[in-house]
């Protein structure tokens, strides 16, 4: 009857040690992953995320280089100057020239300028988007993490509880007071609980990884998470799930907008390429000084006798106008409107991709909160209750310990099933929050 009774006390230290697991305790090993006090909360890892992640970081610049290119198609072109000097070989001629060219550029800025704004505006979206995946990112780890650590909490504290309850019949067995079957069948058990122990240590550190390479940490530096699954889920489940405005919502989304901003940019080209088709003109101008003379001598107007010889001052002017007589852009004006047509349609494929996205996304999100309710709302108590009974009836002598052993697996199952279902709810909340394009 004494082992009995122990066999009762140690089963109820596993109960209470697997309900405290719904709120993440100190174990020795899951504690290593949390911290209550000064751990990151999803917050300040979404802040992290977006200030010192460096693929984002990397691509920010993508925005600079935008801007530059829009500096750059506002400038007219520059005008151009030559100069020449030509001297005769053995002789004293001599020509000096200054040419200047001069572009007008004209109709042409416009249609630069406008595809290049419109560039600005995609690249900055598309930053914005890869920003929101992020952050749906940096959430799914977080959540990877807190699972993790509630499924190593529940095997640290059912080992810690199946190892006292085998040093006690240990000790039994060698007084004799307990058959040497009872403490194997712990000894097995206690090492397949270890060995689950082990493995789910091995993901949780590689889920910590994870999520220290999308805050930009080193993998050796330090990082705790403050929280549990359940305070997670509770708190998306006290958030309006953004459903009813999720249909008008998608169009906002980055990713929408920017294909929006696409076929902007292919209505820009069209209309450049019309200005760059259409006749131009560019100006010029030159002024040349020329030394000449011939060995002949002659009179100079004082009567004097001296070398044919004279300085003389040129200097022209003019316009050049390009003429479209051949070469209109034709084929530039089709290749755009050609690319209109395919942007337009990625816009309408967008934004169906996102309202099938906050759809399913939404209904995931109903169903896994329904599960969650399920597990939460009973299933946890009758597992907890069925361990008891069968304590309980051990205790009389009506099973044995395969039986008990047996409902202290199937309460283990009970629990996974309710931390898959938690995981489940948190990531369709996650889900339905990318759809939207807000992620919080």
């Amino acid at each position: 009857m004494t082992v009995r009774r122990t066999m009762l006390c140690v089963i109820g230290m596993i109960l209470f040690g697997a309900s405290a697991s719904a709120q993440v305790s100190s174990s020795a090993t899951a504690g290593q992953f949390v911290d209550a006090a000064a751990g990151l909360s999803l917050d300040e890892a979404l802040a992290r995320a977006r200030e010192h992640e460096p693929a984002l970081r990397a691509a920010r610049s993508e925005i600079e280089i935008a801007r530059g290119m829009r500096v750059q198609a506002g400038l007219r072109p520059s005008p151009s100057f030559s100069f020449e000097r030509r001297e005769e070989p053995a002789g004293t001629d001599n020509q000096t020239t200054l040419e200047m060219a001069w572009p007008l550029d004209l109709f042409r800025t416009h249609g630069r300028v406008a595809v290049a704004e419109r560039e600005l505006t995609a690249t900055e979206l598309r930053i914005a988007d890869r920003e929101r995946l992020l952050a749906a990112d940096v959430r799914m780890r977080f959540g990877e993490v807190l699972a993790a650590v509630r499924e190593l909490t529940l095997l640290d504290d059912l080992v810690a509880a199946t190892r006292r309850q085998h040093d006690l019949l240990a000790a039994r067995v060698q007084e004799g007071a307990s058959p040497p079957l009872e403490r194997d069948l712990l000894q097995v058990e206690l090492r397949r609980l270890e060995s689950d122990r082990l493995l789910q240590l091995g993901r949780t550190e590689a889920a910590v990884f994870e999520l220290k390479r999308l805050l930009g940490l080193d993998p050796q530096a330090p990082l705790k998470v403050r929280g549990s699954l359940e305070e997670a889920v509770g708190r998306d489940a006290a958030t309006p799930p953004l459903a009813a405005s999720g249909a008008s919502r998608v169009s906002q989304r980055p990713d929408v907008r920017e294909a929006e901003t696409r076929v902007g940019i292919a209505d820009a080209k069209i209309g450049r390429a019309q200005r760059n088709g259409r006749f131009d003109v560019s100006l010029f101008g030159s002024y040349m000084r020329m030394d000449a003379g011939f060995p002949q001598s002659g009179f100079a107007p004082a009567g004097s006798i001296e070398r044919v010889r004279g300085v003389f001052h040129y200097a022209t002017a003019g316009a050049m106008v390009t003429l479209p007589l051949f070469n209109r852009n034709q084929g530039e004006i089709a290749a755009a409107r050609a690319e209109r047509v395919g942007a337009s349609a990625a816009y309408d494929a967008a934004v169906l991709a996102a309202k099938t996205q906050a759809a399913a996304a939404l209904a995931r999100d109903q169903r896994a909160r329904e599960a969650v309710a399920i597990y939460g709302g009973g299933a946890q108590t009758l597992a907890r209750q069925n361990l008891n009974v069968v304590g309980q009836s051990y205790e009389l002598g009506r099973v044995t310990v395969f039986e008990v052993l047996a409902e202290q697996r199937r309460y283990l199952d009970v629990e996974r099933a309710y931390t898959d279902a938690l995981r489940s709810a948190y990531e369709a909340r996650t889900a339905l929050e990318l759809a939207v394009g807000d992620v919080r």
